[in-house]
């Protein structure tokens, strides 16, 4: 992204294949339901998140995690997440990267035009969209270990600890989302 403190670590781990294969036969709907609950909560914080969008605000981008057997449509208005196997057509862009990078890029941990010019991220269709997403994103300062444990109710404290632990194995720290928001 264009945070100053973002940077590139060097390429970022990625889900073994094995493990993406045990993946496969897993149902999607109780991964689209928490992801969905987050994205819910995440709005009914801060109501005008998706206004950055602009024009862009009916836009459905696809995501898709190079290194996992499914992927993501995302719509701001209303917001909504789905999780499908597959990319459908008539998405209006697609963003395609490891999983890794795709959480340190939504965090703002790692520069996205260096993922882009090392082919470490890809982006088709409406680039005019997917710029004005990385702006809002940017500009929630989005802490997922805070948005994730938010769910586990009164666990939520030892669940943040777990999530920090992980995403710092995964993508690093900066010390961003050590902080309290």
């Amino acid at each position: 992204m264009n945070d100053p403190s973002a940077v590139s670590p060097g390429p970022l781990p990625t889900i073994p294949p094995l493990v993406a294969l045990a993946m496969r036969p897993l149902p999607l709907l109780p991964l689209q339901l928490v992801l969905g609950g987050v994205l819910q909560r995440i709005h009914r914080r801060n109501p005008a998140i998706f206004d950055r969008l602009g024009a862009h605000a009916r836009a459905r981008f696809g995501i898709k995690p190079i290194d996992l057997p499914f992927a993501f449509v995302v719509e701001a208005k209303p917001p909504r997440v789905s999780v499908v196997r597959e990319l459908t057509p008539g998405l209006d862009a697609r963003i395609s990267a490891s999983l890794a990078n795709l959480l340190a890029l939504l965090e703002g941990r790692v520069d996205g035009d260096a993922l882009m010019f090392s082919r470490e991220l890809v982006i088709e269709g409406d680039v005019e969209a997917v710029l004005a997403l990385r702006n809002t994103i940017d500009d929630a300062q989005l802490d997922l270990a805070t948005e994730l444990s938010s769910l586990f109710g009164p666990l939520g404290a030892p669940a943040r600890r777990a999530f920090e632990a992980a995403r710092g194995h995964v993508i690093g720290s900066s010390g961003q989302g050590e902080q309290s928001r």
